[in-house]
């Protein structure tokens, strides 16, 4: 029996250790704030843990890491009654950004959106999912999607005053 659970165990260290850095990337743009984004990998990933039987024999345990952290943000965004506006920090180390100022404006600009409207857009943007995964994950349909998606980009278009019709948005 020990030995089971330490290969589960090491099958979860591993699956951590390969998942974080894609989990803090999407959690980062989720929340807009690093020390948030780290709670939210945080726990995310002993959700997982918990559920690590199942999790692993499943189809996509990535797939399933992700649906549990946009839900977990989701959920923890419901229950908060604080009006405070999370404030990206500032960069402080070496960038692989292009444009790091176009990169800080619009992380500012997603940081005003509602959270749902921003699960939408980094999920479809920054993620990349289709309209169907993006409803899979935020566990709505894909006509809502499409409906709150072209409200929360035009509500940035409003944020960031002036035309982004040069950045892709198929």
């Amino acid at each position: 029996m020990a030995g089971g659970r330490s290969e589960r165990e090491a099958e979860f260290v591993a699956f951590a250790t390969a998942r974080t850095p894609t989990l803090f990337r999407l959690a980062l743009l989720l929340t807009g704030e690093w020390y948030a984004a780290e709670d939210l990998v945080q726990d995310t990933l002993a959700t997982v843990y918990r559920r690590w039987g199942r999790v692993a024999a499943a189809a996509n345990p990535a797939a399933y890491a992700r649906a549990t952290l946009v839900n977990t943000h989701l959920s923890a965004r419901r229950r908060r009654s604080s009006t405070e506006r999370p404030v990206p920090e500032p960069d402080a180390g070496v960038t692989h950004d292009p444009d790091p100022a176009l990169r800080a404006t619009l992380l500012g600009a997603l940081a005003r959106l509602e959270p749902a409207d921003r699960a939408v857009v980094v999920l479809r943007f920054w993620e990349d999912l289709d309209v169907a995964a993006t409803a899979e994950l935020v566990g709505s349909t894909p006509t809502a999607v499409r409906a709150r998606c072209h409200r929360a980009l035009g509500r940035l278009r409003d944020l960031l005053g002036h035309d982004l019709h040069h950045l892709r948005t198929d």
